[in-house]
């Protein structure tokens, strides 16, 4: 579908990209040519994903260990990248999810979620964004060097609402408030801002938090009118092209990629009112232990 090279010269930093959906966008872009930076908590696991994209495809992806729920620590990063030479391309991947009925939610549950999907993305964002905007103020950026981009994962529920899910329906929402708002105030600097809400797409954090117990993609496969979930591929398309300058005017929009999921059904966990407490009790054991599991990894 791409030319050999489509983004050469680009320099795109990807939160979360050492694993999922963040590690299957980097490598598209590597693929192509580009530049990549991916950051997250378990530095480690960066630092195999990277070695292991650039023994597949060469070219350059640097890591870093980083929190994005610390704005101090995420302008330092985003100042040790653009000392290398500016960003050309952000995408907001890094997030936080799992399933619970609201009412059981304790203050640190919903912090847990919000605190990195809606605080860490703004650091995020904020930090790229304002040296972008300080750039074009110097004239260091002028129409014809192309638009920079940022490409923000949300979820479909942002139109729907989302049960069961409520910090991480509240936290994508204002991802994708903030995505129309910064597009029509940053496109005079040469910035522009698009969503992608992708349905169902197996991996592994997704399927340990969001369907314990169940076989990735069972779901989908039950419900979407397509009778399947998503692909990796899907998704690396799509945010390949929304980070390409292949259609600079598409600005501030959000595109939900799910097969018409969210159409037919509402694309959200509403089904899950059916659930009994013992299924409640042992979806909440399976996601604290694969949270233990993932603390020790971090420590290791």
């Amino acid at each position: 579908m791409f030319q050999p090279g489509l983004m050469q010269g680009k320099r795109i930093l990807v939160t979360g990209g050492g694993t999922g959906l963040g590690r299957a966008m980097s490598e598209k872009f590597l693929s192509l040519g580009a530049e990549i930076y991916i950051c997250g908590r378990r530095k480690q696991v960066c630092d195999e994903t990277a070695a292991e994209l650039m023994g597949r495809h060469g070219g350059s992806v640097k890591t870093f260990g980083l929190d994005i729920r610390d704005a101090a620590g995420v302008d330092d990063m985003v100042e040790r990248i653009f000392a290398e030479g500016p960003l050309t391309g952000l995408v907001n991947n890094a997030a936080g999810n799992f399933i619970s009925p609201t009412a059981a939610l304790s203050p640190r549950g919903f912090d847990a979620v919000a605190n990195i999907v809606m605080h860490g993305t703004f650091y995020v964002t904020h930090a790229v964004g304002r040296r972008w905007v300080e750039m074009a103020n110097k004239g260091l950026w002028k129409p014809e060097d192309g638009y920079r981009s940022v490409v923000s994962i949300i979820v479909t529920w942002v139109l729907n609402g989302g049960p069961y899910v409520v910090p991480s329906a509240m936290s994508k929402a204002a991802i994708h408030a903030m995505t129309m708002s910064l597009a029509t105030e940053w496109a005079r600097y040469g910035v522009r801002l698009n969503a992608i809400g992708p349905g169902e797409i197996p991996t592994e954090g997704m399927s340990k938090r969001l369907s314990p117990g169940e076989e990735p993609g069972a779901r989908s496969a039950k419900v979407n009118p397509m009778g399947r979930a998503g692909k990796l591929e899907e998704l690396q398309n799509l945010s390949t092209f929304l980070m390409s300058d292949g259609c600079d005017w598409l600005n501030g929009q959000a595109i939900m990629m799910d097969g018409g999921g969210h159409l037919a059904t509402g694309g959200n966990f509403y089904a899950l009112r059916d659930w009994s407490q013992q299924q409640w009790e042992d979806a909440r054991k399976q996601i604290e232990g694969q949270n233990q599991k993932d603390r020790a990894q971090r420590g290791a």
